[in-house]
């Protein structure tokens, strides 16, 4: 929308990150502004605005929000460096956006509480307190604290370069918890109790491609190879690309979907135009269906995928193909769902059957 009579400007409002767009009293432009996808009118700032985000951004032409920025107006002075040196470095190694957003937030957690003391000062007995805080006082999840301790370190060793500083911190032990999956008749029952053709789509091509959230709704149209029966997972987690099967049953919705909807980069696009599908409203049509269904059984997207892995091994495929399939590192990862599978436990009889009694 560009107009030499229109201003932009990106606000906190209601809590939120919202983009507002000032001009004077024109009858044309207003009707214009009006059909914009989401839009507000704010009485408090006479004027409409939408959602701060990237389709805006780019539609009005304003500058991409920097990774931090709100979190770095919190931060004291004393402490700004140190926090962009951080996502300088986090930027360096090309790690990805989940990381730096990750780690980003957990460091700024430790400056919040350094207040005005320089955090380059900190020693190993002032982190060890602090680590401490966290668990003691905030009651932080061993999950939270593993993540939390992940980003300070990555800090003081990658960019101070102190690689002594948590030789004496001693981490929480993680919980040991089989992956949460859904049986097959689940699976089936979602299906049943998901009508609209493209949230079915989605939902079979999570499944039977074992994919994750973030690979499923940044999947792009010619990610799908339907001449060798593949589906292409480009740059996944670890920045790694792999391949894994493409279901006839799947390719068929897929189709039938593509004749309908007609995507054009993504292959499910989200509310904006151009943009894709977010993981947000994924997991909010599976625990619709589930809901329809009458699943009471606690299970994210990423269950879909847990499920796929397990009724694969149930089938008796060798748990090398899986781990190609799923793109773990280490074949340990994969052998968490011998734990789960119920191939093998369905042939082991009690000995109580052996007693006469």
């Amino acid at each position: 929308m560009s107009n030499s009579k229109v201003k932009f400007e990106a606000k906190v409002h209601a809590n939120k990150n919202v983009i507002f767009i000032y001009f004077e009293k024109d009858e044309a432009l207003t009707e214009r502004v009006k059909k914009l996808q989401g839009i507000k009118w704010s009485f408090t700032n006479k004027a409409w605005y939408v959602t701060d985000n990237k389709f805006y951004r780019d539609k009005f032409g304003i500058k991409a929000r920097a990774q931090g920025e709100n979190l770095l107006e919190k931060i004291h002075p004393i402490n700004k460096p140190a926090y962009n040196a951080l996502i300088e470095t986090l930027q360096l190694r090309a790690l990805s956006a989940s990381t730096l957003k990750t780690y980003s937030i957990e460091f700024a957690q430790l400056l919040y509480i350094l207040k005005d003391y320089d955090v380059r000062n900190c020693d190993a007995e002032r982190i060890r307190s602090y680590f401490l805080y966290c668990t003691n006082v905030l009651k932080l999840t061993e999950a939270s604290m593993h993540s939390r301790i992940n980003a300070v370190k990555f800090y003081f060793e990658q960019v101070l370069h102190r690689e002594k500083i948590f030789f004496d911190i001693p981490r929480p032990k993680k919980q040991i918890q089989n992956p949460k999956l859904f049986s097959k008749e689940e699976i089936e029952m979602i299906l049943k109790n998901t009508d609209n053709l493209k949230h079915k789509t989605m939902l079979l091509l999570a499944y039977s491609g074992g994919l994750r959230v973030s690979e499923l709704v940044g999947m792009e149209v010619r990610d799908i190879d339907s001449k060798r029966m593949i589906i292409n997972v480009i740059q996944a987690k670890g920045k790694k690309d792999r391949i894994v099967p493409l279901s006839k049953t799947t390719l068929k919705y897929l189709r039938e979907y593509a004749a309908a909807y007609k995507p054009k980069k993504y292959l499910f696009e989200g509310q904006y135009e151009g943009m894709p599908y977010s993981a947000r409203s994924m997991q909010a049509i599976l625990d619709r269906a589930k809901r329809k269904a009458k699943i009471n059984r606690k299970g994210s997207v990423h269950a879909l995928r847990h499920s796929y892995a397990t009724h694969l091994l149930d089938k008796g495929v060798d748990i090398t193909y899986i781990q190609k399939i799923l793109g773990h590192n280490d074949l340990r990862t994969t052998l968490r769902y011998l734990h789960v599978t119920t191939r093998d436990l369905s042939k082991i009889e009690s000995p109580l059957e052996d007693l006469n009694f």
